[in-house]
């Protein structure tokens, strides 16, 4: 990438494969010899099992705190300051940077921010505390880099899970220009992916918006009719006597599902029958507890129904299917009486309720079948259901539109930051004569 950024004067091969040709005065190290100062460190955290976490104490963070780049708040453990001690842990510190080993992006690294407490950290984290002369936001967006990320992958090693020895991290040699180009490299990239983010995360905001607005479509439209979606005064209205419907217009009527419908579970289709890609074989969706799980050869439903995930995190999940498809034991299969309800009115009536609310949260979370037909839902006469189906299905089509619209500006967003890091940091473009653009007073500023 250099769009309006010009090129250093001359170039050198690095002699390293994963960076090609480089600036002419940029040097290159491993990174295990950028941390020989007696109060530098490269050292994996400690193995701490999960019988050590304790519930306040020491905080305990893991590589799931380490984004591509930056910290991120997540989960809470801790230890004792007992098991410090009987472990013999290294104390991670503020401004210490963090290096993952596992799980993709493998090599990701982040900068330790002020957690107002002692810390440790997980073995699969190195603890990268570098010598004085090597600026940490530069070797943090290096770390970001696509070369970095696609060479870190092909030294990561593992049959279940992959991630890299740190032997193998040390010795990967990366480029050091000077203290002072790194910190202007740096402050450029700070600046440039903060507007960036900033952008990504209104995007981002978007999608949110059009999700809580989707939801509330549906939800007034099935419980509330087509009325106030049309701008006019609502139905007469009538209490439902069921908390999450409330009110709805007086001549619907509100029934328990299993008046007016039959459920049961579908079957075990083994693992090795089933394929992750659609292809002339293999083409029928096979719904498990969370949802469409793959494709097989052949089918167990052939008729409309209302499939239900029955277990799993995201059990109560509601899909309508009309084509050929197979129903595993972890769904349900709830059919109904075509004369009351319109299948896809029923679907987002289920929606609507949240299924997996109605869920047993034990070890695994499980929704029954009797739970899902002892709902109670408004039944609009049939004609209306086919009226407000075709309403809110037509405008889920445009805030899906939006939706993807957003997503794609994310993506290219994206695109654009990993190409400016990776430009920077490996010397494509010449940052050195940038200089921050100059910040609007305040009021009191003036003022003074």
């Amino acid at each position: 990438m250099t769009g309006n950024y010009r090129a250093y004067p001359e170039y050198k091969d690095s002699g390293i494969e994963w960076l090609g040709d480089v600036p002419e005065h940029w040097g290159n190290v491993p990174i295990k010899y950028m941390a020989l100062e007696s109060e530098s460190l490269f050292l994996d955290g400690d193995w701490i099992e999960s019988k050590d976490i304790s519930g306040e104490g020491i905080r305990y963070i893991t590589t799931g705190n380490v984004t591509n780049g930056k910290y991120r708040e997540q989960g809470a453990g801790y230890i004792t300051e007992d098991t410090f001690l009987k472990l013999n842990c290294t104390e991670v510190l503020e401004g210490d940077v963090l290096i993952a080993r596992l799980n993709d992006p493998i090599g990701r690294a982040c900068i330790v921010p002020n957690l107002e407490s002692k810390i440790v950290t997980s073995v699969d984290n190195v603890i990268f505390r570098p010598d004085k002369k090597y600026q940490k936001n530069y070797l943090v967006h290096l770390f970001s880099s696509e070369g970095y990320f696609r060479h870190t992958g092909n030294l990561a090693r593992g049959a279940t899970m992959q991630r890299i020895s740190r032997g193998l991290l040390g010795n990967i040699r990366i480029v050091t220009p000077l203290f002072e180009e790194q910190e202007k490299i740096a402050n450029f990239l700070d600046h440039e992916t903060a507007k960036i983010d900033t952008l990504i995360e209104k995007q981002q905001q978007l999608i949110q918006l059009l999700k809580e607005k989707r939801q509330a479509v549906i939800s007034h439209a099935v419980t509330k009719g087509l009325s106030s979606l049309n701008g006019g005064p609502n139905a007469k209205m009538r209490d439902s006597g069921v908390e999450w419907l409330g009110e709805v217009p007086e001549h619907w009527k509100v029934s328990p599902i299993k008046w007016y419908s039959s459920i049961k579970s579908g079957e075990n289709l083994p693992a090795n029958e089933i394929e992750s890609i659609k292809d002339e074989e293999f083409c029928y969706p096979v719904y498990g507890g969370n949802g469409i799980l793959g494709y097989a050869k052949k089918s167990n439903l052939k008729t409309t129904a209302i499939v239900i995930g029955r277990v799993g995190a995201l059990c109560g999940n509601v899909h309508k299917t009309e084509e050929l498809s197979w129903i595993s034991d972890n769904a349900l299969i709830l059919n109904v009486n075509a004369s009351v309800f319109s299948f896809d009115y029923i679907a987002l009536c289920l929606e609507v309720r949240d299924l997996n609310k109605l869920a047993d949260k034990n070890a695994q979370p499980l929704i029954t079948g009797t739970k899902v037909t002892n709902e109670y839902v408004p039944i609009p006469p049939v004609d209306e259901q086919r009226e407000i189906e075709g309403r809110v299905i037509g405008m889920m089509r445009h805030f899906e539109v939006l939706s993807s619209q957003a997503e794609t500006g994310i993506a290219l967003l994206q695109e654009r930051r990993t190409a400016l890091i990776s430009a920077a940091v490996t010397g494509k473009i010449d940052v050195r004569d940038w200089v921050a653009p100059q910040t609007s007073p305040t009021h009191k500023e003036v003022a003074a």
